[in-house]
């Protein structure tokens, strides 16, 4: 009866961080798993292991920046604007292994989904990385495969 007369509201949720190079990092990665609308365990491992290695974080510090990041890509700027800040931030050489991470994630679940390769393309582009490149980091993902 005082659930009637005196319901809960929600809680609001905290605001999101302001993107910086590691969130970008970590909402692009996210971005390419959820690209085929599925977001399997194997994708979130891949996703956890990239930053913890990149960033030098703990298995539960990746996993939290993780937690972060899937919040900042539903609710935060598109594509063009994560890009931005990697270009911004992280030198041309590390964008190109930013490619291959991305690859990584979108293989993870071990098949390839045209939705998955058409998200990591304009994300490459977006990096600014050159069509030799992005034609390197597709064939080198593939071959590992």
């Amino acid at each position: 009866m005082f659930e009637r007369l005196f319901p809960r509201r929600k809680a609001k949720a905290p605001p999101l961080p302001q993107p910086n190079a590691q969130l970008a990092l970590g909402a692009l990665l996210v971005r390419v798993a959820f690209a085929d609308r599925q977001y399997r365990a194997s994708e979130v491992g891949q996703i956890d292991r990239i930053l913890a290695a990149t960033f030098g974080l703990k298995p539960l510090e990746a996993a939290k920046l993780r937690a972060t990041c899937e919040a900042l890509e539903r609710d935060a700027p598109g594509t063009p604007e994560f890009a931005r800040i990697l270009r911004d931030e992280v030198p041309y050489t590390d964008r190109r292994a930013l490619a291959q991470a991305m690859w990584s994630v979108a293989l993870a679940d071990g098949e390839r989904d045209a939705d998955e390769e058409v998200m990591l393309e304009n994300i490459e582009e977006a990096l600014g990385l050159s069509a030799d490149d992005i034609a390197d980091a597709r064939k080198t993902a593939l071959n590992d495969d």
